[in-house]
Formats: C-alpha cells, structure tokens, sequence
C-alpha cells in the first residue's frame, strides 16, 4: 500500500477551516482508493508570527524537501504588513522548492454558476500554465525619496532562458496529453513589454518538436476579452508569472467564482504544494461559512500529481457530481455551513466504494 507524507499548512484567515474539510475528503479517498497518508502539520501564519516572530524557518523547507507534498490553506492577516507573509510563506515555498509551474485548471461543472450568458460546462473547461517563479515577482525593488512628492518605485521584471523554456515545455507536454484539440495559446504582451520578446522566441522554438500541436498566440489585454466574450476558444494557455496571475483571477470568477478554484504549484518529479487561491478571507474566519469547495479540488489535484489517479478523479468527479445535484445553492460563503459541504464532498467521494 502506497504512503504519502504531506506537510500541512493550514495558515490564515479561513484557512484552517477550509483545510479541515478538504483533509476529511483526503482521508475518505484514502479508505475507498487504499493508499495511506502521514500528515505533517506546520504553524506558520499571522498567529504564530505574532507570537514568536518567526516568519518560515529555513529548516521547515528543508523537511518539506523530504515530503511527497504540501497542502497549503491561506496566507493573509490585516494586523501584519501586506504581503510580509505572503512572501515570506507561499513564495519561500514557490522558490524554495523551485514549484516553477502554476497549475489552474478552469472547469466549469454548473451553468448555474456561470456569470456568463449561455456558457456551458462545454464551453469553459480550459487549464492555465503560469510561470512561478520569474517576472516582477522575483524582480529587484526598490524606492528612492519615500515618502516625498518626488518619490520613485522600481520592480523589474526578470525573464531566463532557463525559466521560459522549461515552463513553455512542460506546456507543451501537457497539451499533448490533455484531449485531441492540441492547441497551445501563450499570452504575452510582447509588443508593449520588450523583455517578453523571449517568450515569443522560445515558444516557437521548442513548438518545432511539437508539430502536432496547432500554436496560437495573445496578448494579455486581448486574452482578457476573450475570456468574457469566447471562453471555448481556449484549451490549454502558457503565460507569465504576473499575467498568470491577471487572468487566472478572471478565470476562476467564470467557473464560478474563488470558492471552486484550485491551483498546483509544481515542480514535475519533486515536492509540490497544492492549494485553494481564494485568500485568507479574514472577516469569515471561525464562522463555518467558508466554501472549502476548492481546497477540496486542490487535494485531488495533489492526488493526481502523486500518481493516485482514480482517487484525483473521483474528487473532481465529487465536486461535479454535488454541484449538478442542487444541494448547493451558490458558491458564496454563507449558503452553507464549511463542514457540511465537507461532509457533502465525503459521501461523494464513498460512492466509489
């Protein structure tokens, strides 16, 4: 029987709650589909900051090297400056582990849920590939003259060869294998941001060992549009790290909002680290209202990542099944108690005994 140790961060805000529920689905899809699971849980957050000061020590990387995986609740809390530990957390854990692919699926299971007029689950059932670890995110910063009239803010955005190709390849690989359209859309605002002339270049010198694949292009702006407009135009997009960001937002407000988003932080072969992208959403900390929906999604697209592949899709096979049922009435916090789609989530993921 297959073992995984899976390091536990349950973090900020509605974090903990949400990840309460999505382990309660994790441990079912454990007993129907037979695979064990040692969970590893870390502190690190707003209270825990506050209490000791301590951030993300250097040595809880280092034994999450040693994990199969990570699931990652929420980071955020108003009583600390905005994005210390964002940074010091979940980008710790994106450069620390190299995690150099953002995984963002965009499904959507119910056109009930859809802010678009007339769009089916047929038309939105799309996936984002978003470089993780370059652009202005890793970019040097800086001010001159704060706090005057006169004041200058900085941040480069930084693109390697290294970090374009792999990404735009493991796009490739991926598109390759995800259904029969095979069509690769990277976005790029190349035309007005010089320095992403690479990621014109490289995607059409590593498509040259992808002749099966049909190559399209967009910029940013544009993409955002179509999103709205056209979104059964899209099957598998490669983009940068900050426009990953823009549109994967707008993405998941068209599959139904923050509530039903997952995402995968990965590094192919090594530890990688899953999680829900609605934020720590603190005004609805400790009521059980949050949606754990997502975090749901993202165990099972950590389950997939770690070969557990029948238990990764009864999970997503779950969320449709419960969103098509009815008994969810919206995806906002405050429809329904947090523990009771968890519990909803489990006797979905039972019926594959």
């Amino acid at each position: 029987m297959a073992k995984y140790t899976i390091g536990i961060v349950a973090g900020d805000g509605i974090g903990p709650e949400v990840v309460r529920e999505g382990l309660k689905v994790l441990h079912a899809a454990s007993e129907v589909y037979g695979f064990q699971t040692e969970l590893v849980t870390y502190p690190y957050g707003a209270d825990h900051f506050l209490k000791t000061g301590e951030e993300f020590p250097a040595s809880a990387l280092a034994e999450m090297k040693q994990q199969s995986a990570i699931l990652l609740g929420a980071i955020g809390d108003p009583r600390i400056e905005v994005g210390r530990l964002e940074r010091a957390i979940i980008a710790g854990m994106r450069w620390g582990l190299d995690l150099y692919v953002n995984l963002r699926p965009i499904k959507l299971y119910d056109a009930r849920f859809c802010p678009l007029k007339d769009k089916t689950p047929e038309d939105i059932d799309f996936v984002v590939v978003r470089e993780n670890t370059e652009d202005a995110y890793a970019g040097p910063f800086g001010f001159m003259k704060k706090g005057t009239p006169d004041e200058i803010a900085i941040q480069e955005m930084i693109y390697t060869r290294k970090g374009t190709e792999r990404v735009i390849r493991y796009a490739y690989e991926l598109c390759k294998s995800r259904n029969d359209l095979n069509k690769l859309t990277m976005v790029d605002k190349a035309n007005a941001c010089r320095a992403q002339d690479i990621w014109t270049r490289v995607f059409a010198e590593v498509g040259k060992e992808y002749p099966t694949i049909t190559q399209d292009h967009g910029y940013v702006d544009a993409t955002c549009a179509w999103f709205v407009k056209s979104p059964e135009f899209y099957d598998t997009i490669v983009t940068t790290n900050l426009f990953g960001d823009i549109i994967t937002d707008l993405g998941a407000q068209i599959q139904g909002g923050m509530g039903i988003a997952a995402s995968g932080n990965i590094h192919p072969g090594q530890v990688s680290m899953f999680e829900p992208i609605h934020g720590s959403a603190p005004k609805y900390a400790g009521k059980n209202v949050a949606n754990p929906l997502a975090t749901a999604a993202a165990v099972g697209m950590m389950l997939e990542y770690l070969g557990e592949k029948k238990a990764g899709k009864a999970i997503d096979d779950g969320v449709r099944s419960l969103l098509t049922s009815g008994k969810v009435k919206s995806l906002s916090a405050g429809t329904h108690p947090c523990s009771q789609i968890g519990d909803w989530m489990v006797e979905e993921v039972q019926k594959g005994k």
